[in-house]
């Protein structure tokens, strides 16, 4: 299941990475980024972006090759790297692992409300 959100700093904006874009004019590359975040969350690529997706994100190479130079982004074979992704976003195995602990414990709660007691027949059901 794809992320449902993704963190973004609040002082994103006083970035020197995004500073230093604004001050070349390159408005349109922040937010091909800002869409990248949304892309990676929404498609759990843990911070890959494929090339392809690029005309999707409303950028084309020049925004990419922007993003790069500030280090936002790294190229990688097919496509590119969301900088720190792993650092400030879940990646898909954590939100996984969040999710079906998530589940378990919903289940469980489910158990208790209705027969009174943990009977366990949330663990034969699954």
């Amino acid at each position: 299941m794809a992320l449902p959100w993704v963190r973004l700093d609040t002082q994103f904006a006083s970035n020197p990475k995004i500073l230093d874009l604004i001050s070349r004019r390159k408005h349109r590359a922040i937010v091909v980024w800002m869409a990248s975040l949304g892309y990676a969350g929404a498609h759990e690529t843990d911070g890959f972006v494929p090339a392809a997706a690029l005309p999707f994100l409303h950028g084309g190479r020049s925004d990419a090759t922007d993003l790069v130079m500030a280090r936002l982004w790294h190229a990688v074979e097919g496509g590119y790297a969301i900088n720190d992704w792993d650092e400030y976003q879940w990646t898909s195995d954590a939100h996984q692992d969040r999710r079906q602990k998530a589940e378990s414990a919903s289940k469980k709660a489910n158990c208790v409300r209705w027969h009174g007691k943990e009977c366990g027949c949330w663990k034969r059901a699954a």
